[in-house]
């Protein structure tokens, strides 16, 4: 598509003489800035900080969609998608998923049960360091019928990463209190239901099921849709002993798939 110059200067525009803006007007500046420039089907801006429940601040999705795209996602599959870890490693720039996701991410159960209910063809993601150790990543999603971004309309998309970034870090700025009070709000909840406060849920979803650190390790990677290969490489262990880690987990919580492990690990966390 050819560049929409109005509306790019319509996008910009308005943002003069605007020191603070809500979410939801950042979030559609943004995005008619973008769309002026390339085609797309969804945009979901999520914001990260550590281990915790990220925080939507701006989505296009109709209110079904809504449900698995930020919902469901923010429930618990978030901790296997390849941007939130990508986002925790607090790196910087603008990224396909599919150069981050793991060798066997399409094939793996998180993929099957959860992402694939999407429908995505593909999803582009600007990387934002804010403060306080947040990440703030803003997603371009395009639908199966669209097709994926060809390699042009990612080189332009790469172009603007310095400016959308400068809008994320100016308008969604000091965003620690939302987290503080997120986490509040679940310490209450978990104290209210005879859970102990302060401690993040994904922290002790495996420890309660008394797996060691070695096997919530290699559990973690493989959930995330890592070869047995892959973990070996990651945690400088054998291939044979990341399987036989594998298989002792499975005896451990008398499963016998994949498929398990996940359904296990959600409701775990679920219950949290």
């Amino acid at each position: 598509m050819s560049t929409d110059l109005e509306a790019l200067f319509g996008a910009f525009g308005t943002m003069i003489g605007r020191p603070a803006m809500a979410d939801m007007e950042i979030g559609e500046t943004i995005r008619q800035m973008l769309a002026a420039l390339v085609r797309f089907d969804h945009v979901v801006v999520f914001a990260y900080r550590g281990n915790e429940r990220p925080i939507d601040l701006y989505s296009t999705f109709s209110p079904e969609e809504h449900v698995v795209f930020v919902t469901l996602y923010q429930a618990g599959p978030y901790l296997l998608d390849p941007f939130y870890h990508t986002a925790r490693e607090r790196r910087q720039d603008v990224f396909r998923m599919r150069e981050l996701a793991p060798d066997r991410f399409f094939s793996s159960e998180y993929y099957r049960t959860y992402y694939i209910k999407t429908g995505l063809a593909e999803e582009v993601g600007f990387f934002v360091q804010t403060d306080d150790d947040i990440t703030v990543v803003l997603s371009l999603m395009r639908i199966e019928k669209t097709g994926s971004f060809t390699p042009a309309e990612f080189t332009l998309l790469k172009k603007t990463q310095p400016l959308v970034a400068r809008m994320v870090k100016h308008y969604w700025a000091r965003l620690a209190p939302r987290f503080d009070a997120q986490l509040r709000a679940g310490d209450k909840s978990r104290r209210s239901r005879g859970k102990p406060g302060n401690i993040p849920p994904t922290d002790i979803v495996w420890r309660d099921l008394s797996l060691t650190s070695r096997e919530t390790a290699i559990v973690d990677l493989v959930l995330q849709g890592h070869s047995s290969e892959s973990i070996g490489i990651k945690l400088a262990i054998s291939t044979g002993t990341v399987k036989v880690h594998r298989r002792n987990v499975y005896r451990k919580l008398g499963i016998s798939s994949q498929t398990q492990l996940l359904s296990i690990y959600l409701r775990s966390l679920a219950e949290k």
